[in-house]
């Protein structure tokens, strides 16, 4: 893998080498790491009106973990297998071919939701947390690259251009893995 160093979430992962696993974040929908200062900030308003100090955003971020697949199953496996025996019975229609599938109560996934291109769900799938209050919804996506794992968290509001979300993340994937690394 090929990762810019400022692209790094946690300074102890900042050196040369082999890791057994990276944290990154870009900037959606450049793709390019944060600033030096780490801010990609909304300027906040405070009661009289006055700009306040900037409020960071995570709305606009990608964040993804890079780690060594090991025992863990391959996504499109626990997609066959694991998830299956959790889901809720009938999906919903989401956005642009997208189907919506809610997790049981009571299971491991409770409170989250499989979202996925209901023609063919190993095309584009993620689990995605349903917000809550204050709290946005977020989802996951992995994917399985050689013998590592790569984990894209995003904002579930992205899933109305998730096509272009998609597309996106496997310029990413492309960016961070080119052939010949």
């Amino acid at each position: 893998f090929n990762v810019p160093p400022a692209a790094i979430r946690a300074a102890v992962q900042r050196h040369p080498g082999a890791h057994e696993r990276i944290d990154l974040v870009f900037l959606w929908p450049s793709l390019a790491p944060p600033t030096a200062d780490g801010q990609a900030a909304a300027k906040a308003s405070s009661a009289d009106g006055r700009d306040a100090a900037p409020v960071p955003r995570t709305d606009d971020r990608v964040f993804v973990t890079i780690a060594g697949l090991g025992a863990v199953l391959a996504p499109v496996v626990r997609l066959r297998t694991i998830y299956p025996r959790y889901i809720e019975a009938q999906a919903a229609a989401g956005p642009d071919g997208l189907a919506i599938l809610p997790f049981r109560a009571g299971t491991p996934y409770e409170g989250e939701d499989l979202v996925y291109l209901a023609e063919k769900p190993e095309e584009f799938f993620a689990l995605c947390s349903r917000p809550i209050r204050t709290v946005p919804g977020t989802c996951i996506q992995e994917r399985s690259l050689d013998a590592a794992e790569v984990t894209l968290r995003f904002s579930r509001e992205w899933l109305q251009d998730w096509r272009n979300v998609a597309a996106g993340f496997d310029r990413l994937v492309a960016q961070l893995h080119a052939a010949g690394n």
